[in-house]
């Protein structure tokens, strides 16, 4: 296993250590699932650059790389749910999306032909693990005003405001990127 796909399996791993931080009490461990977070983010970033740069794309790497993603990506999210910091509904529309993709590249697949993620998939991730990120971020904030003074009901309400917006852009962004993956596979579709 080369190094690219070595980061991408070591990203899902980190996933599930990141959640069981996430249902601990206290500012550290809170601490460490973000600082958890970033490091995933960063194997996402290097494994598909080392993959192009050594020359070491591979199928397992095509495939694993967005499932890797899904699996941090939604594991995170449900998380979130559980500690009922946003709503079950919109996560249940991106699991949705991901399940109807992920189906149609492992059918796909198993006719011989490997879809890599397009841009709209990539700018869907993103604008996921940006919401992750704020979330996060408030986590530890919160987490961390039982030490210091600044929190008040006007920060918890303006940070709960950017929760929600940064996930309804993930959110329209995930069934975008869903409509504009089927119409790029329209032909592939077809002749199923």
């Amino acid at each position: 296993m080369n190094l690219p796909n070595k980061l991408t399996v070591a990203r899902i791993g980190m996933t599930f250590i990141l959640m069981g931080f996430l249902f601990q009490h206290g500012v550290l461990p809170k601490a460490l699932a973000f600082v958890l977070f970033l490091l995933a983010c960063l194997t996402d970033f290097l494994d598909g650059r080392l993959a192009r740069s050594r020359g070491q794309i591979t199928d397992f790497g095509k495939i694993m790389d967005p499932v890797a993603d899904k699996i941090l990506v939604l594991g995170v999210f449900l998380s979130f749910v559980q500690l009922q910091l946003i709503p079950a509904w919109m996560v249940i529309v991106i699991i949705i999306r991901e399940l109807l993709i992920t189906g149609f590249r492992l059918f796909v697949a198993r006719r011989g032909a490997v879809l890599a993620a397009e841009r709209a998939g990539k700018h869907k991730t993103v604008s996921q693990m940006a919401a992750i990120f704020f979330i996060l971020l408030f986590l530890v904030l919160r987490e961390s005003a039982l030490y210091f003074s600044f929190w008040s009901r006007e920060f918890q309400s303006g940070f709960s405001a950017l929760v929600l917006v940064s996930m309804a852009i993930a959110v329209i962004l995930t069934v975008t990127s869903g409509f504009s993956f089927f119409w790029q596979n329209r032909k592939l579709i077809r002749s199923l």
